[in-house]
């Protein structure tokens, strides 16, 4: 399976599982909850006891640290999943959810979720998949940091992005949504200045471009030979 397709999986969509209308049942539906901008979702060490689906806006989840300075595990759009430990028995978050812009959430509790899966056996496999998923890009991002100087870091992020959220049109890729520079550089442990500085290159040489709303590839295979 693909990485921009691990929101579907065995006929069912992340959006059915908060909704009422395909995984019907009593006290099945979710509740929506909008959040400002700058808003927090949930603390750490916070009970886990709800799961996430963003309707609406953008989420960014933060490891907590002492010293003040962010450190950006994950930047989240629309269609996309969080909080989904707490059906495994984990007692409390272990990070810090933030609504980046203004966001709309459909909420469910574990206790929900944990009764659909009793219910519909496919479900057990699409969140083993979605935190096996999630458990393999972190490590890949640590190995990143690790070993690859910050153009390849930066480079290699890009890709992951397009193979996780991008969608085919003809020889082109493009991602919607695409996030800021700045978010590039918290996630990827760079500078803005880099970001900025590589995507402009990349631009002129004609292998993407991209403005506030959307990324375009022109030429991913480039894009790889450079990483």
């Amino acid at each position: 399976m693909s990485g921009h397709s691990i929101w579907y999986l065995e006929n069912i969509n992340a959006s059915d599982i908060f909704s009422d209308k395909k995984l019907d049942g009593p006290d099945k539906g979710a509740r929506q909850k909008k959040f400002d901008k700058g808003e927090v979702i949930y603390h750490a060490d916070q009970s886990a006891n709800h799961i996430y689906l963003i309707r609406s806006g953008k989420v960014k989840i933060l490891s907590p640290a002492d010293s003040g300075k962010e450190i950006v595990k994950a930047i989240l759009n629309v269609g996309e999943v969080f909080g989904e430990k707490s059906i495994i028995g984990e007692q409390n978050y272990n990070d810090v959810a933030v609504a980046i812009e203004d966001t709309e959430l459909s909420i469910l509790s574990s206790t929900q979720v944990k009764s659909m899966m009793k219910e519909h056996s496919a479900l057990s496999l699409f969140f083993m998949k979605l935190m096996g998923s999630k458990v393999l890009e972190m490590e890949q991002r640590l190995e990143s940091l690790i070993f690859k100087d910050s153009k390849t870091r930066i480079l290699e992020y890009l890709i992951q992005m397009i193979e996780k959220k991008g969608q085919r049109i003809g020889y082109e890729w493009v991602v919607r949504n695409f996030i800021t520079h700045q978010e590039i550089a918290n996630l990827t442990a760079t500078s803005r200045q880099s970001v900025t500085t590589l995507l402009n290159e990349l631009r002129n040489e004609g292998i993407l471009t991209f403005d506030r709303k959307r990324l375009l590839i022109r030429d991913i295979d480039r894009l790889k030979q450079m990483a």
